[in-house]
């Protein structure tokens, strides 16, 4: 019988070291490191083609491999799919991850239930009956979907032979545990030697293989950092449970852009995709107010219009407040600094607290002239025109700097009933005939004497 053979891991970071210690040399965490068996049995998990006929694969100049475009299986739900990059690619291995209660289980289970392919969902958190229970409230009807609940790596496979499926879902990595290793589900030996078994699966039968993954209280994938190197495509899933809207992020992916995002909104029946997120975006009224104004934005290659939602009022305790929500306050302290210096709008001794409407948060540098049109216009206690929209960054001499692609974001607010948009008057328009007007600024002066005469 063969030593057993054990090492000490960090359970935070995944970190590897010959004996234990008391804080993690590679995140500084104390306490987090503890002593796994890593001594394998000489068995295969997954018996492909290759280890049983005993060919290896030989190397090809890079001219001879087919370069045909990889057909993408279509998920039915266009949000997820522009995230991917137009579909889930044969033999990938995406990896899902996001708070609890956030809808992880319910998206996956969603898109199963609709899917047109033979779909084995594999839980390992709820039972067959809690699963039946979420996906009448979802949707009757799934005659492709099927369920098992279990947790070892050598059974679902076994259970893969028999079902053929042409898509897997896990839920969750964490629960899974393989005979090959002894330790507890959910350590990092564990974590790693099932997604290995997994990856190993879906590369020599090209089927796809989703994951769902936990997260630490900081937000990350938990487990080891190699988890996320391993597998083809990173999903964030995430959102405020205050608010019902959720926001599916790609952080990579082998196959397409990162820079695409999903919106869905939360419903009693499930998840449904927000197509123009724009709408929930900005806030339907009557009156005009003061302190708002609408900005155009950017994510990967879809325009947003957004709500700036400001209120500048004397501060009552003697030192100035800054407060924001969805916006980076050390930009604003900056942009109060140029308002103060160059504009020479009083604002030192004002509280100013910014909001960007619909919980999301913005890092899109364009969104400057509309947080500077609202800050004005609370301060003057003028609302701006609800026709008007702003796309310009502000710069540190109180110049309003060019931003990218603005003729989409001026098609955009075209598209949506605005009148007239703010630009920079440096930046290049190849756009003719439209029908928004199209205000040319160069200074900060130049936008608060045209709003505020």
């Amino acid at each position: 019988m063969a030593k057993v053979k054990t090492t000490f891991f960090c359970q935070n970071c995944g970190a590897q070291y010959a004996k234990w210690q008391g804080q993690c040399n590679s995140c500084k965490e104390w306490n987090t490191i503890a002593e796994e068996i890593i001594q394998k049995q000489e068995k295969v998990a997954w018996k492909s083609e290759s280890s049983t006929t005993g060919k290896a694969p030989k190397p090809l100049r890079i001219n001879e491999i087919d370069s045909a475009e990889e057909i993408r299986l279509n998920t039915t739900d266009n949000e997820l799919n522009r995230v991917l990059g137009g579909g889930i690619v044969p033999g990938s291995l995406i990896l899902l991850g996001g708070e609890p209660g956030i809808g992880k289980s319910t998206l996956l289970l969603q898109i199963s239930l609709k899917l047109p392919y033979k779909t084995l969902y594999v839980s390992g958190e709820e039972s067959q009956k809690q699963i039946k229970m979420r996906a009448e409230r979802i949707t009757p009807n799934g005659d492709n979907c099927y369920i098992l609940t279990e947790t070892k790596t050598q059974n679902i496979f076994k259970q893969i032979e028999a079902i053929q499926p042409e898509i897997v879902i896990i839920d969750s990595i964490q629960t899974l545990h393989t005979d090959y290793i002894e330790s507890t589900a959910g350590s990092i030996s564990q974590i790693r030697e099932t997604t290995a078994e997994l990856i190993k699966f879906a590369k020599e039968t090209n089927i796809p293989v989703i994951l769902i993954g936990h997260i630490t209280k900081d937000g990350t994938i938990a487990g080891p950092k190699i988890l996320e190197h391993m597998v083809d495509t990173v999903l964030q899933f995430e959102g405020d449970r205050n608010h019902v809207y959720r926001i599916l992020r790609s952080l990579k992916n082998r196959f397409g852009s990162t820079a695409e995002i999903g919106i869905y909104e939360m419903l009693g029946s499930g998840l449904r995709e927000v197509s123009n997120p724009s709408e929930i975006l900005i806030s339907h009224k009557d009156e005009e107010l003061s302190g708002t104004a609408i900005a155009t934005t950017l994510e990967g290659m879809r325009p947003l219009m957004i709500e700036i939602q400001s209120l500048v009022s004397t501060a009552v305790y003697g030192t100035p407040q800054r407060s924001t929500t969805g916006y980076n306050a050390k930009r604003l302290n900056m942009i109060l600094a140029v308002l103060e210096k160059r504009a020479g709008f009083r604002l030192g001794a004002k509280d100013v607290f910014l909001n960007v409407t619909g919980g999301i948060s913005v890092d899109d540098p364009a969104i400057d002239l509309a947080v500077v049109a609202a800050i004005l216009s609370s301060n003057e206690d003028i609302p701006v025109n609800k026709d008007f929209c702003f796309a310009g960054e502000v710069g540190l001499s109180g110049e309003i700097r060019p931003v990218n692609r603005v003729d989409q974001r001026i098609q955009e607010a075209e598209k949506l009933g605005f009148s007239t948009i703010f630009v920079s008057k440096y930046n290049k328009i190849t756009l003719k005939n439209t029908g928004i007007k199209i205000q040319l600024v160069a200074k900060i002066e130049d936008v608060a004497s045209q709003l505020f005469g």
